[in-house]
């Protein structure tokens, strides 16, 4: 009995029994497809993470904003801070002996209101603290205590420290006499006369530090006509 032809298999022209199944692949060639498809995919990830990383990353524009919308908070701030100091007060340490016993030589902190002087110059009173660009140094700002007002007849040196006793001057109009309460260390109008008003930055109206030595600056000075 003749054997039966197997569906893999054909007859050639010529007669010979032609398998058609295709051979086997080696193993060769099996970790080589699955190499390709390995890598096919890890570059497929690798490109997705580089693409959401790149979504997430604000654009080049927004940071630029961002940036120059901090810096202009920031010079809006130190602009506000200025103009505060300038024109309503500000906060300052005090150094030098010139106001010893009112106030220490050193580690002392005070608040300077500038906004009363600025609105109403007339309102300095004789025995104010006030603050005031120094006449002698350029960039220097100094502490000193109002003895007189325009018009006033001052004795230059009750003290004789710097000028004889006898010695009177008048306080011309737009200007002031100021002297440290610690005469002997002090360099006032005893040395650079009248002081103008154009010098005066304002008036000193608390100590704030040391908190034990906390005070609200008041006039303790009474004038008679």
């Amino acid at each position: 009995m003749p054997a039966t032809p197997s569906p893999f298999q054909g007859h050639s022209k010529t007669g010979t029994v032609v398998d058609r199944r295709r051979p086997l692949p080696t193993v060769s060639t099996v970790s080589n497809v699955r190499t390709t498809a390995f890598m096919q995919r890890l570059a497929q990830r690798i490109k997705h993470y580089a693409a959401s990383k790149l979504n997430k990353r604000p654009p080049a524009a927004a940071v630029a904003q961002r940036m120059g919308l901090g810096a202009l908070y920031t010079i809006n701030l130190a602009c506000a801070f200025h103009l505060f100091a300038e024109y309503i007060g500000s906060v300052t340490s005090v150094h030098g002996p010139s106001m010893i016993p009112t106030m220490a030589e050193e580690g002392e902190i005070v608040i300077e209101n500038r906004l009363s002087f600025r609105r109403d110059p007339s309102s300095l009173k004789r025995g104010d603290l006030v603050t005031l660009a120094s006449p002698l140094t350029v960039g220097r700002v100094v502490c000193k205590r109002v003895l007189g007002l325009p018009g006033d007849v001052i004795c230059v040196d009750p003290t004789s420290i710097k000028a004889p006793s006898t010695e009177h001057v008048i306080v011309p109009q737009g200007h002031i006499w100021i002297i440290g309460d610690n005469a002997t260390l002090s360099r006032d109008s005893r040395d650079y006369g009248p002081v103008s008003l154009s010098l005066v930055r304002g008036t000193l109206f608390a100590r704030v530090f040391p908190f034990h030595r906390f005070t609200i600056f008041r006039n303790p000075t009474t004038y008679i006509d």
